[in-house]
């Protein structure tokens, strides 16, 4: 006899805001510091503060959703139930680069810092082990993932502080501009906003983390409720932090070029605190990847679980949930075997699969509210219009105005992934004369049959 089973719902607001700040990864402004600051010609808290904008529309479309649809699919699902079957599976495809190489990613960058603090270990070592790891802790459970990265995110947010401390205290002794005020990292007459959005284009996947709680609606007390305030204030929360850093980060250092864009955050750091902080700050660098990498673990998880509750993937593996620990053990698992590939591939390549994921979730939430709640709900009012199809519109055009800064490497290998997806679909749905299979929304709570045999 067959047992339904379904995830425990125990998280509340703090929690999930924290968990999606681990995965947003406060300190992930510095890894991305050299990189941005040159696209922008050293306009990177202008470039910031319009990624922010735009993923304040985004974060207002994922919070309509969640209380459309308070499930574990996040885009995949919203795309699928507001639009069109088919169309909802090509989004949860090109939606899989994103969340399954961020997590690789994280492993590869931490292993590369690893090394470098002990050169005699080699970086594969260090990403096995980080692989392990983090594997294993997902494996026990989603609060015990919440709990450690309650723990992390205080480190990060410790370094922080005293980055932003050494930085006031140099530029009192006259390092960088010398002055706490000045308009030039927001406006120079001399830099175009084509450099700003070319920043902005990098800068929004900075926000990654607002999105992925949605995965967590069937983990979290009256999900409705919470989990579109959580949306909003990580973005919020995030972005302002994003901004302000970086913008101190100018006023300490002006100059935007580098001798390695990718350490410059570390370069500033030795400027500003010396060998003891640029110490801590490589620590905190080493956080941040275990952070990150153990919150897109378990978010990319649920994600190919609600695919494979759905029967897109085989249903027996990727739909299935442990009995003792609720989690969905084979996915994580898969995505820990295919975190392996940081061990022969490189970042560029990774980071491309990720732009172009993220930016079509994001356009397709959007789109996604326009037609569940201004299309077929017929939400026409005035005041719904402005909510239901103003607001997600600005918000998908802003993505798509992004999305068109992406460099070629990012299009090329995003419609490379998407065109496998649509052979997939091809296959799966007999040359689109059915529909993929859909998750059945009726009952009150989503439960899953697991092939566990009831005592």
């Amino acid at each position: 006899m067959e047992k339904q089973l379904s995830f425990n719902r125990t998280l509340t607001l703090l929690p999930v805001v924290l968990f999606g700040l681990a995965y947003m990864a406060p300190m992930t402004v510095f890894s991305t510091y050299g990189v941005a600051a040159e696209a922008s010609q050293g306009m990177l808290p202008a470039a910031y503060l319009v990624a922010l904008i735009a993923m304040m529309f985004t974060a207002y479309s994922y919070g309509q959703m969640v209380k459309a649809y308070p499930v574990a699919g996040s885009a995949y699902t919203y795309t699928q139930k507001s639009m069109n079957p088919h169309i909802g599976f090509l989004v949860g495809w090109v939606v899989l680069t994103d969340y399954l190489f961020l997590p690789m990613i994280n492993f590869l960058v931490a292993g590369i810092y690893l090394s470098v603090a002990f050169p005699t270990i080699p970086t594969w070592i260090w990403v096995l082990l980080f692989i392990s790891a983090i594997t294993v802790i997902n494996l026990l459970g989603i609060k015990l993932t919440t709990n450690i990265n309650a723990l992390l995110i205080s480190y990060q947010f410790l370094v922080i502080i005293l980055f932003l401390i050494l930085s006031f205290k140099g530029l009192a002794e006259g390092m960088g501009t010398g002055t706490l005020l000045s308009m030039q990292p927001f406006y120079s007459p001399d830099v175009s906003y084509s450099y700003v959005l070319a920043g902005s284009a990098i800068l929004c996947l900075s926000f990654l983390g607002f999105d992925s709680v949605t995965t967590l609606s069937e983990e979290t007390i009256d999900a409705k409720k919470t989990i579109p305030k959580a949306v909003s204030l990580i973005a919020l929360i995030g972005g302002c932090m994003f901004i302000f850093v970086s913008y101190v980060g100018y006023l300490v250092h002006p100059k935007y070029t580098f001798s390695d864009p990718d350490s410059a955050a570390f370069e500033i750091a030795q400027y500003i605190g010396g060998t003891l902080f640029s110490s801590m700050f490589l620590a905190g660098m080493i956080v941040l990847c275990f952070a990150s990498a153990l919150s897109s673990h378990a978010s990319v998880s649920r994600l190919l679980f609600a695919m494979g509750r759905d029967s897109v993937l085989p249903k027996r593996i990727f739909g299935h949930l442990n009995p003792q620990f609720n989690t969905p053990i084979y996915n994580i698992i898969i995505v820990g075997i295919f975190s392996l590939s940081a061990l022969f591939i490189d970042l560029v390549t990774a980071a491309s699969f990720i732009n172009f994921g993220a930016l079509v979730a994001f356009t397709f939430v959007n789109l996604s509210v326009i037609f569940h709640y201004f299309i077929r709900q017929k939400k026409r009012s005035p005041r719904e219009a402005f909510r239901f199809f103003v607001l997600p519109l600005i918000g998908s055009m802003f993505n798509i105005w992004l999305w068109t800064n992406l460099n070629v490497n990012s299009l090329l290998l995003g419609l490379i992934w998407g065109t496998i997806g649509l052979v997939y679909l091809m296959y799966l749905t007999s040359m689109f004369r059915k529909n993929p299979p859909e998750m059945n929304f009726e009952d009150k709570e989503y439960s899953v049959e697991s092939d566990v045999s009831a005592s």
